[in-house]
């Protein structure tokens, strides 16, 4: 059973095909400059070289259309139709209180996803058009959305609400909801498997850092607190996102800049992070570590203030839960800098923590940093969203035809 998973942004559309039984790859890609000149669709099937080509994609309609035609060409193609599809299970950044895990998209479905699109206005309209473009091209097709806000749905009322008038939360539900939430699941599965343990018998500290960061607290398999809030705007320091700060510092901003709130929340967005902390080095690590080492102190500050903030929600996480057993890394910087890693490990040696530096040296691999005798595991686990989405729609799927037989 093939299932064909589907990111879509504003501007491109992101794609793998997988096989549910083996769980391979047997195909990705991706479209971009979707609706303006220069659109193209890089595909690679597996085992092929990646061919990217220039082709008129006008709308979402048509990118679709396009990877379709790639999937079931006869040269780079690895189905040879539609039918060798059983489902698309789609990314949905947002689904507010209203869904809690995967569900099979229909009319009430998409209504309610659009009921919450002003809490994640830039993505949820885009893959609202990836769902309609998609269920108009394959209408026969099961399509299946994966929230990346349902994993933290478990959060309790004191880890979710702000303490502003509980009238905005009842009146226009503003609270936490949490972003990266398929990631902090399949990776927390994965780093209980690794251990020999089943993951509600574990508390698990997800550190998810890439150019979007967040820290989540998941104790015996069940989400209980994550950095990230309304918006990812809030939590750790990022690639461009400054993280948590003194919310008065927008309207200061806005008065010493003469600029509007919208203005200086996409200074927040865009322009702050290790970026604007590093003096405008760069919002890439690898960048920011070679001027560190050539002996830029600003690009030294952003990277030991970003390990602090890390370091800082681990330690709170690990009270929350009342200890650890687990600190996992994931996404491109978690999984990759070995360096970055051992400067928020120094914040977590209180909790009886160990990086051995020769493992430490890993990239992009499943290992086990720790010692045996260390009282709290360190890990690095890669992520797999694509594969989580595919396994929840597969999951999805099978249950709807337990009931129709």
């Amino acid at each position: 059973m093939n299932i064909l998973v589907i990111n879509c942004g504003s501007s491109s559309l992101k794609y793998q095909l997988i096989d549910s039984v083996s769980e391979n790859v047997l195909a990705k890609g991706i479209c971009e400059r979707i609706g303006s000149g220069g659109a193209c669709i890089t595909h690679a099937p597996a085992g092929g070289e990646k061919k990217k080509t220039e082709l008129p994609m006008p709308d979402h309609h048509a990118a679709v259309a396009a990877v379709i035609e790639r999937l079931t060409d006869k040269e780079v193609g690895v189905i040879r139709s539609l039918k060798e599809i059983a489902a698309v299970g789609h990314r949905l950044v947002h689904g507010g209180e209203k869904f809690a895990s995967a569900v099979l998209i229909d009319e009430e479905v998409i209504a309610a996803i659009e009921e919450v699109s002003d809490l994640a206005p830039l993505h949820n309209p885009a893959n609202l058009i990836g769902v309609r473009a998609c269920r108009a091209l394959m209408p026969e097709v099961p399509m299946v959305g994966v929230f990346d806000t349902a994993f933290h749905q478990t959060m309790p009322r004191k880890a979710y609400l702000y303490g502003i008038p509980l009238e905005y939360y009842r009146d226009y539900r503003i609270r936490r909801y949490g972003f990266h939430g398929t990631s902090h699941d399949y990776v927390s599965r994965r780093a209980a498997e690794l251990l020999g343990k089943k993951r509600e018998e574990l508390r698990i500290i997800v550190c998810h850092l890439g150019n979007g960061a967040s820290v989540s607290a998941v104790d015996h398999g069940r989400s209980v607190d994550t950095s990230m809030g309304l918006t990812p705007l809030e939590g750790l320091m990022m690639g461009t996102r400054s993280g948590d700060l003194d919310p008065a510092i927008i309207t200061f901003l806005m008065d010493k800049l003469n600029g509007s709130a919208e203005e200086v929340l996409s200074i927040l967005n865009k322009k702050s992070g290790v970026l604007g902390l590093s003096g405008g080095v760069s919002n890439d690590f690898r960048d920011l570590t070679a001027a560190a080492e050539n002996g830029n102190e600003d690009a030294e500050t952003a990277l030991e203030a970003y390990a602090l903030r890390v370091g800082k929600y681990i330690g709170a996480y690990a009270a929350e839960m009342g200890g650890a057993d687990a600190i996992v890394f994931t996404a491109g910087v978690g999984e990759n800098d070995g360096p970055m890693r051992a400067r928020i490990s120094e914040y977590t040696k209180f909790l009886g923590t160990s990086v051995d530096p020769e493992r430490n040296r890993t990239r992009g691999e499943e290992v086990i940093l720790s010692a045996p005798e260390d009282a709290v595991a360190t890990m690095v686990v890669p992520t797999n969203e694509e594969l989580a989405i595919a396994r929840q729609t597969l999951a999805i799927v099978q249950a709807g035809d337990e009931k129709k037989s």
